[in-house]
């Protein structure tokens, strides 16, 4: 795991973090864009941008995963994601510390399928 620099190229097996005051988004080459407005959301980093970002160039290639989180950023990428033909999944509510972020995603529905916190990693293998 390391913090995201602008024009990393994803590599498997590492996991990026967004840098604090800056959305991650990646682009159609497999590269970390960094963006600094703050535009229209509420947080940043935002996961509706990320996810939006993977929905527009991987689309159905890719799989979007929303876990415990207060709010409800990450929803409306997550649907987008969704539209786009990804396989989507939110954790469940008894496996969450706080349901706010996989909450709003099943409720606008953005989630393909509810999974527990142990049984994630094992359904989105099954994905692959």
């Amino acid at each position: 795991m390391r913090l995201a620099r602008a024009g990393d190229a994803l590599r498997s097996g590492v996991v990026y973090v967004a840098p604090g005051g800056a959305h991650m988004a990646l682009n159609g080459k497999g590269r970390v864009r960094l963006i600094a407005e703050r535009g229209e959301h509420r947080h940043q980093p935002s996961a509706t941008v990320l996810l939006e970002s993977v929905a527009q160039y991987y689309g159905k290639a890719a799989i979007g995963v929303i876990m415990t989180g207060m709010g409800d950023d990450g929803a409306r990428g997550l649907l987008a994601l969704r539209k786009a033909g990804a396989h989507t999944l939110a954790q469940d509510e008894a496996s969450c510390v706080v349901f706010g972020m996989p909450a709003a995603a099943i409720q606008c529905g953005a989630a393909e399928r509810v999974v527990p916190l142990n049984r994630m990693a094992a359904a989105i293998q099954n994905l692959l």
